[in-house]
């Protein structure tokens, strides 16, 4: 199958702290803390990147498989766990999250930057699935670019800067150019309570953020 991220993904962590400061590690990780994981919990982790998000829950005691289409994804992500967390064992999958059918098996279900590679239509579908995959009263967490609000400086800017990383993965990793999604409203549409939001900042504007929806009992 094709590696759409053999170029991009060996570099994709810098790329990220370069164009975020930190901000987008620290949103991948928002909603990973010891309110929300405890030993045994069962998490999946969809389009795990590099992984350090997945490496922070299973510290946290958690039982996490990770999913992801890209070898190179897998690989770096493998590298990073030997090297951070060699004691650590988590599970993966090489796979289409779409051919993920695990249904209501996990506690949480982690979306981090994955649903933007996909145009509106495909990531409504693909979203669908992912709550498919959560418990019932399960949590999924979905953290990406932040819907743009604020006086029409704010606005632009915000649109400016998606666009410009939209643009680069869209060349190099043939990703689906789009506008910035609303996850709130589309989770909301499809049955999740939205439990909380965090946001991250960039030149004091909210440019990313965290949201944890949760599924009916």
């Amino acid at each position: 199958m094709s590696d759409k991220y053999r170029i991009v993904g060996p570099v994709y962590d810098f790329l990220s702290n370069l164009y975020s400061g930190k901000s987008i590690h620290h949103c991948k990780t928002a909603m990973l803390d010891v309110e929300t994981i405890q030993p045994g919990t069962r998490i999946l982790f969809a389009g795990v990147g590099h992984g350090r998000d997945a490496i922070r829950a299973a510290e946290l005691g958690a039982e996490v498989t990770v999913v992801d289409l890209s070898e190179t994804m897998l690989r770096k992500f493998s590298e990073a766990q030997q090297r951070e967390a060699p004691q650590l064992s988590i599970r993966q999958l090489h796979s289409d999250i779409m051919k993920v059918d695990e249904f209501e098996q996990y506690d949480m279900v982690v979306a981090n930057f994955f649903l933007n590679v996909f145009d509106e239509d495909t990531m409504v579908k693909v979203l669908e699935h992912l709550i498919k995959l959560g418990k019932p009263a399960g949590r999924i967490v979905v953290g990406d670019f932040c819907y743009p609000t604020g006086n029409i400086l704010a606005r632009t800017f915000k649109k400016t800067y998606w666009y410009l990383a939209v643009f680069f993965f869209w060349l190099l990793a043939n990703n689906s150019f789009h506008k910035i999604y609303n996850y709130p409203e589309h989770m909301q549409r499809l049955g999740l309570q939205v439990r909380a939001k965090k946001h991250f900042k960039l030149l004091n504007m909210n440019c990313y953020w965290s949201i944890l929806g949760q599924k009916p009992s």
